[in-house]
């Protein structure tokens, strides 16, 4: 059942967001609602939050719609089991049909940015009924295939580690982040983003040198000007109480994943789709033949964004933006 919290962020425009806590099969999710409509399930990435969609929430209950932004299984409030195999795919479609389910309706749009896209695109793909419909932020769709990912990971760099591969093995990551939280996220969030990211050329965050740490390579002293300091403050003290175990476990499952979804290989996803993108994101150059295929794997694909001197955290560097794409799609979904 449904169990609402006492904690609410400030009115807009006649809408309140609460924050409520929902029961799932994994244990509960957190969630944040704002706004009365169609419903739109808001995803967030690594290492994020719900507060990743905090420009989203207001715009898009102003639009009339009713928007939900989670704390994805393994974040913030909530739960964080302890197995590495209960952050797998399937788990966290179940966690989204769940939340449609305890909100009280039977379909909803799914919204995702970075993992959360992919989560948002293998939820589309494998609960077609519930999810009528899906946007993609930063990270396209691209169907499952006949590799598996950590042979196929192990290959890129060279003598360096990917740092998907990097993040495999419990507690190697954790024991980089965790003596100094903060600041691996200053770090983290200024590589990713347009106005503070290195220069063309400069050695790349994603592959660790043998003995290095990935945070070796990160941006130094700069602070995105999306990001303020307070709230650098609140997710460093969300991300020290809960640790960042349970975001990298989603990593930790890439290989379940890839044999739990064999009986989608290759599938398109054919309910109405949308992909906003940011120019000088990794994830759009790295899998530009993703966007070039989605004719075939996004066949009601209503557009494709790429924006403009934006980096990876699309929906923060670019929010009205975002908010004025995504509020035109939803409305041309319901009409």
């Amino acid at each position: 059942m449904s169990q609402p919290t006492d904690t609410a962020t400030p009115p807009h425009e006649g809408h309140q967001a609460q924050h409520r806590l929902v029961d799932v099969p994994g244990g509960r999710v957190h969630l944040v609602e704002q706004g009365t409509g169609p419903l739109v399930l808001l995803l967030h990435g690594f290492p994020e939050t719900w507060r990743s969609w905090r420009h989203q929430l207001p715009a898009l209950a102003a639009a009339g719609f009713r928007a939900v932004a989670l704390d994805v299984r393994g974040y913030g409030r909530s739960s964080t089991p302890a197995e590495v195999a209960a952050y797998r795919m399937t788990a966290h479609v179940a966690d989204n049909v769940a939340v449609v389910h305890a909100l009280g309706e039977d379909t909803a749009t799914v919204v995702g940015h970075d993992w959360g896209a992919t989560i948002a695109a293998d939820t589309a793909l494998l609960q077609p009924d519930v999810f009528t419909a899906v946007g993609l932020l930063g990270v396209p769709y691209a169907p499952r295939n006949g590799v598996r990912p950590t042979d196929a990971f192990g290959m890129a760099g060279g003598d360096e580690e990917f740092y998907v591969g990097y993040f495999q093995r419990p507690g190697r990551a954790e024991a980089e982040i965790e003596p100094d939280v903060r600041g691996w996220l200053a770090g983290f969030y200024a590589s990713l983003s347009a106005d503070t990211m290195a220069p063309e050329g400069s050695p790349s965050c994603f592959f660790v040198p043998p003995g290095g740490k990935m945070s070796d390579r990160f941006v130094r002293d700069a602070r995105p000007a999306w990001l303020s300091e307070a709230e650098l403050d609140e997710l460093a003290e969300e991300f020290e109480r809960t640790g960042l175990t349970g975001g990298l476990n989603r990593y930790r499952n890439v290989d379940r994943d890839w044999e739990d979804l064999a009986p989608w290989d290759g599938a398109p996803i054919t309910q109405p789709s949308l992909f906003i993108g940011g120019e000088h994101d990794s994830s759009t150059t790295w899998m530009a033949d993703a966007i070039e295929a989605f004719p075939t794997t996004l066949p009601g694909l209503s557009a494709a964004h790429l924006l403009k001197g934006c980096g990876h955290w699309v929906q923060q560097e670019r929010p009205d933006e975002v908010n004025r794409i995504l509020t035109g799609w939803l409305r041309s979904l319901a009409s």
